[in-house]
């Protein structure tokens, strides 16, 4: 299955795929007020064009809508982690069990060979939330599922929302290693064609890194 690359070709594409960096990345803070006099003067496009980005960014939730108070970048809150790796714990669980089936032998040798590429950052101790797309390890997981049903619930609906929790409340320190080692048996039950298993793995593995994040937000707040 080819990986989906997204192109930009409006200049309302650019503004919203640069919007949601930003939002993801912590530039512009979670919980802000979006102005949208203030974005076209920032990203030097018209209000129309800050118009349709903010609408795409709440089909994504990221932003969302209030009354009296208009659209703001979304929080991130421990009741908000807790909702959100519920639903990735049991969507993401099936896209590895469905992956051990529906990957062929050379997506399989590529994720794999993205583990590797990693290792260096894990062996440095350096933060290890991967970059989007084709080069996130649960990405190429969800995609090979081969579920368009999950991959549209997953990659077009929740993912910048999770990678928002993942990049800005993400693994340091201990986390590193263990996350590395349980992407690494989570790629050994699929390699292995152990759909239980590596479902199993995948849950237990998003149940941990919720837990980390959530310690992180309720130590922000203590």
């Amino acid at each position: 299955m080819s990986l989906p690359i997204e192109t930009p070709i409006t200049n309302a594409d650019k503004t919203f795929f640069r919007l949601r960096t930003d939002i993801v990345e912590g530039v512009i803070q979670a919980g802000a007020k979006l102005s949208e006099t203030e974005l076209s003067t920032r990203y030097a496009v018209s209000r129309a064009v800050i118009r349709e980005a903010i609408n795409r960014l709440v089909a994504c939730h990221l932003v969302e809508r209030k009354a009296n108070v208009g659209a703001k970048v979304v929080t991130l809150s421990a009741a908000g982690l807790v909702q959100l790796y519920q639903v990735r714990e049991a969507l993401e669980g099936m896209a590895a069990r469905l992956a051990a089936n529906n990957m062929d032998d050379v997506e399989i040798s590529n994720l794999q060979s993205l583990l590797d590429a990693h290792s260096s950052k894990v062996s440095s101790g350096e933060t290890y939330y991967q970059e989007a797309g084709d080069v996130d390890f649960h990405y190429r997981i969800v995609l090979g599922s081969k579920n368009a049903h999950l991959i549209s619930v997953l990659i077009d609906g929740i993912y910048h929302l999770v990678r928002m929790y993942r990049v800005q409340l993400g693994m340091a320190g201990p986390r590193v290693t263990t996350a590395f080692e349980e992407h690494s048996n989570i790629v050994r039950a699929i390699a292995n064609r152990d759909g239980e298993l590596a479902e199993m793995l995948m849950r237990r593995h998003i149940l941990y890194s919720k837990n980390n994040i959530e310690r992180k937000l309720n130590s922000i707040s203590d």
